[in-house]
């Protein structure tokens, strides 16, 4: 077994790191009573940062 230090990161640069590679985000929300489903919610999404030296695929 390995001892991995503890260390504190801030949300910020966490969340820099996430958004320099881009995150993606998949889910399903069902909202249920008796058996019923109320509401479903389907959740794709990609996260990203904006880079200058990709073209922006919507054009100007």
């Amino acid at each position: 077994m390995t001892v991995v230090e503890r260390r504190e990161i801030a949300l910020v640069d966490l969340l820099d790191r996430l958004l320099a590679g881009g995150v993606v985000i998949k889910g399903d929300i069902t909202l249920r009573i008796a058996d019923v489903d109320l509401v479903r919610i389907d959740l794709n999404a990609l996260i990203s940062s904006v880079n200058e030296q990709v073209p922006s695929p919507w054009g100007n």
